[in-house]
């Protein structure tokens, strides 16, 4: 398939090799995120992990300060109380036994998911169903947890988990194209310093290589981590 004449152009003006500052890197993304929609912003982490071992794994969350752009559906596990506390909150779906029975049907209509430290036993047989989805509750990106209304608040306000992947890649999106450039930047600083903050004790050598930032159907651009980092 030809490239489009956007595409081709952004390429030639970006230079391929060049490690770009965030602010001259978030305006070149801006100005090629020309689709008919509003692109997703989306950074790529490049680490020196091997996620395989234990020690190497990177995982975390992080609240972008300028939230994702998304209208995200949260659904919680959770039993009485805690279930009418989730639902003043504004989850979207909130259940305890009928909740599982519908995911292990395969409905599942939404996009993150938490559940209180008592209904984990009972979610824990979803894992199969939500963890290749990467929706599975997990304590270590506070998404079990007894207090379900700051879960919700922070998951609709604009926190992000992030994960190695099995090359030692974090991707994420942080921000819509109709972002202002300031508060793209200011999210992808937030990613990348907890990212960074995030580095395993049994790494080894480099551990962040490499960062690029394009949106959804544009072209990646390489930053320069000095004008990232903390």
């Amino acid at each position: 398939m030809a490239q489009s004449k956007r595409i081709t152009a952004a390429q030639g003006k970006i230079e391929r090799e060049t490690l770009y500052p965030i602010n001259e890197a978030v305006k070149l993304v801006k100005e090629f995120a020309v689709a008919k929609f509003d692109e997703t912003i989306e950074v790529a982490i490049s680490l020196g992990v091997d996620p395989r071992h234990a020690d190497q794994m990177v995982r975390g969350v992080v609240e972008l300060p300028n939230g994702t752009g998304r209208n995200l559906r949260v659904a919680v596990f959770a039993r009485e109380d805690k279930a009418i506390e989730a639902k003043e909150a504004g989850a979207d779906i909130v259940g305890a036994e009928d909740l599982v029975e519908a995911v292990q049907g395969g409905k599942i209509d939404f996009d993150k998911c938490i559940a209180t430290p008592d209904m984990m036993p009972l979610v824990g047989r979803l894992g199969k169903v939500l963890g290749p989805r990467n929706l599975m509750p997990n304590p270590k990106v506070g998404t079990v947890t007894a207090d379900v209304a700051e879960a919700i608040r922070a998951a609709k306000g604009g926190a992000v988990e992030f994960r190695a992947e099995s090359q030692g890649i974090v991707q994420a999106g942080v921000g819509k194209a109709s972002f202002t450039e300031s508060s793209i930047g200011d999210n992808v600083r937030a990613l990348v310093n907890a990212v960074k903050k995030a580095k395993p004790t049994g790494v080894k050598g480099v551990y962040m290589k490499r960062v690029t930032i394009s949106s959804t159907m544009g072209v990646g651009v390489k930053l320069d981590l000095s004008s990232i980092t903390e």
